[in-house]
């Protein structure tokens, strides 16, 4: 049966919840960021009316205020955020169990077998006939319109959604008509709205990626998609593989329900910072508190230890590489942390700022990793159940009941529960190396 998947993707998400908070801002540029009165304080988000002066996510402040004299900027309220967020998945839930998220405000909705429960549709539910039988353009639409009139009228803000056939082109469909649009991406019509756009425009495609495939003449994802698998697969490896797969509609990766761990390949988090980070010690300190989730959630995952950690940063620059390096199986925030800490440090010299850092963690083992010499005098498995004694008491606590030395005097380091906010976003590693 033809899947039904749907991108949801508010708009605008942290400067569309100020104005919820705050109305007298509605109308005026207006830009999420960190301390005005620093300069390296950056731009998180911002409002379509700052967009239109040219101010970008990710800038500095006095950046974003010389292309916008009247930009207003607020500070980041996280709590607020995450109560819209939840709200907004409430409504999905509504139509299926089976919601994604990607970060606190995207979620794939896989509602195949769960369209009954929508108002009732005048139009054709079915196209063709036989074989060529399909989901309608005007059904999916439909559906898509729903969702968006849903979250305008009960959360007051506006949402871009994507229906498709599968996860990459109802992400793609939600990007094409910003902000508060629906976009079908049919079975019938895939490559005549797909075919003809910019290769990066697909998801997986990073920067990097994106001149790589420029260099062979691959300039829309139609070329991706009629490119030699031979081609790809030298250019890219696997991950080539998957790209042509992705650009073909060929996409089968299924919808997964918050709580579905699924057959996990990683689990990792990353963070933009509302401030560069300038010295080294900034750096370990915010490894820490990514290394706190990432580690608390393979712990909570059942998958045994990870033996390979990825770091991932992107620079003021706006430039970015990723690095990764095996290890010891562990479990250990303080290890997976140390890890990330020497990889940075070993790729990265002052003078730096640094803009955003991501740490993941793959090769799971099971629980079936062989006992190392330090584990039989109990130091590793003592830390370990030290680690989710810790774990327990934030659970029944909260998180910033036990914190480590290392971020305990730092009040915004101490508070910053990333797995208890659920502020996750796969991290997108790009090239190794990409600098």
């Amino acid at each position: 049966m033809e899947r039904i998947v749907v991108h949801s993707d508010l708009n605008n998400f942290y400067a569309s919840v100020e104005r919820k908070l705050r109305p007298e801002l509605a109308g005026v540029p207006l830009a999420v960021g960190g301390d005005e009165e620093a300069r390296k304080g950056i731009v998180l988000a911002k409002s379509e009316e700052a967009k239109k002066f040219g101010v970008k996510t990710g800038e500095t402040l006095w950046q974003a205020k010389r292309k916008c004299p009247g930009l207003v900027v607020v500070p980041p309220n996280f709590s607020e955020y995450m109560k819209y967020s939840r709200m907004a998945r409430a409504v999905y839930a509504e139509y299926t169990d089976l919601i994604e998220p990607y970060g606190i405000d995207e979620c794939w909705l896989d509602i195949t077998r769960s369209t009954k429960i929508f108002p009732a549709y005048d139009g054709g539910m079915y196209a063709g006939e036989g074989e060529e039988r399909h989901f309608a353009p005007g059904y999916l639409r439909f559906l898509g319109d729903t969702l968006r009139e849903r979250i305008k009228g009960e959360l007051g803000l506006t949402v871009s959604v994507g229906v498709s056939f599968n996860k990459v082109f109802a992400k793609l469909g939600s990007d094409l008509k910003k902000p508060d649009g629906t976009t079908v991406i049919s079975v019938a019509d895939y490559r005549r709205v797909v075919y003809p756009l910019p290769v990066e425009d697909l998801l997986y495609v990073g920067r990097a990626t994106a001149e790589k495939l420029r260099t062979r003449g691959l300039t829309t994802i139609g070329a991706l998609a009629a490119a030699p698998d031979g081609l790809l697969h030298g250019l890219l490896g696997k991950a080539g593989d998957n790209l042509a797969k992705y650009a073909r509609g060929e996409d089968d990766d299924p919808v997964r329900s918050m709580d579905d761990t699924g057959e996990l390949k990683s689990i990792g988090n990353s963070l933009t910072y509302p401030e560069d980070l300038t010295r080294p010690g900034e750096v370990k300190k915010n490894l820490y508190v990514l290394a706190e989730s990432v580690a608390a959630r393979l712990r909570e995952s059942g998958l045994g230890r990870a033996d390979t950690v990825h770091l991932w940063v992107r620079f003021s620059s706006l430039k970015s590489f990723g690095v990764q390096k095996k290890v010891r199986p562990t479990v250990l925030c303080g290890e997976i942390a140390e890890h990330a800490f020497a990889l940075f440090t070993e790729k990265v010299k002052p003078p730096f700022s640094v803009r955003a850092l991501g740490i993941t963690v793959s090769g799971f083992d099971g629980g079936s990793s062989q006992m190392t010499l330090d584990e039989v005098d109990g130091t590793y498995l003592k830390r370990e159940r030290a680690e989710r004694a810790v774990d327990a008491i934030r659970k029944k606590y909260g998180y910033s009941k036990l914190q480590r030395g290392i971020t305990a005097g730092d009040p915004e380091a101490a508070g910053n529960d990333i797995k208890g906010t659920h502020l996750i976003k796969p991290a997108k590693f790009d090239d190794p190396e990409e600098k």
